[in-house]
């Protein structure tokens, strides 16, 4: 087989070589807007995302969509079809170009059944995600636009390793459930205090430091789960 890396992803880089051969993984380049996974069809594929951020998003009846999952290279997409569900629930797509591994559901069944270290590495993704997911919640309710807004703006920037991130007012609010007003007061803040600037369609990080003292606590928990959850045991975090 041919050999790839070495992997940033999370758990490609933890998996032990006799396991990256079972799961035939193969090298996807990512453009921006690629869809991974639609509301209903069947998952066939994990992606192991290398480089790039993706969204999932859920849909309503208006034809809104509330993000509530961010996915960078600690992130496998797809996990949903190893623990008994067929067809996706929800929208994911790409944020930006990346690049990352596909494997066939099926190699990474087979892989998932047999108990090992792939299969607690699923696993706990699978937790880290749900904390995500539940800690993004909580945020949402609890704390203010420019908070959410920082602690957004820092976990995309965690995940491209960049200051520089592709984004636009619109998209941010469309991704935060806030009107684009708000979310463009909230941005002006920053950038007047030196903490961020943005042109048409690029938001640039200058002070990340400071921009972690606007954000609420929810980046640091989000950051620590999603970064540790290879290295420990199961409810350890």
């Amino acid at each position: 087989m041919r050999q790839f890396g070495p992997f940033r992803n999370s758990i490609l880089k933890t998996l032990d070589p006799d396991v990256l051969a079972r799961l035939k993984h193969q090298p996807h380049h990512l453009k921006v807007n690629s869809i991974m996974e639609r509301q209903g069809d069947e998952i066939k594929h994990l992606y192991f995302l290398e480089d790039g951020i993706g969204s999932m998003t859920t849909p309503f009846q208006d034809g809104s969509e509330a993000e509530v999952g961010l996915f960078g290279y600690e992130s496998v997409i797809g996990v949903s079809a190893l623990i008994g569900t067929k067809r996706s629930l929800n929208r994911t797509y790409m944020q930006s170009d990346g690049h990352g591994y596909t494997c066939a559901i099926e190699h990474a069944q087979a892989e998932f059944k047999r108990g090992e270290s792939f299969h607690d590495l699923v696993l706990r993704y699978t937790q880290a995600q749900l904390m995500q997911t539940a800690q993004t919640a909580g945020c949402n309710a609890k704390h203010s636009v420019s908070q959410r807004l920082a602690r957004w703006l820092l976990l995309c920037r965690d995940r491209l390793g960049s200051g520089t991130l592709p984004l636009t007012h619109e998209f941010l609010g469309h991704m935060l459930c806030i009107r684009r007003t708000s979310v463009h007061a909230a941005a002006d803040k920053f950038r007047k205090q030196g903490l961020i600037d943005y042109t048409r369609g690029k938001i640039v990080v200058l002070n990340q430091v400071e921009l972690e003292a606007h954000a609420c606590e929810c980046y640091r928990v989000v950051r620590n789960h999603l970064s540790n959850y290879t290295e420990v045991e199961q409810g350890a975090i």
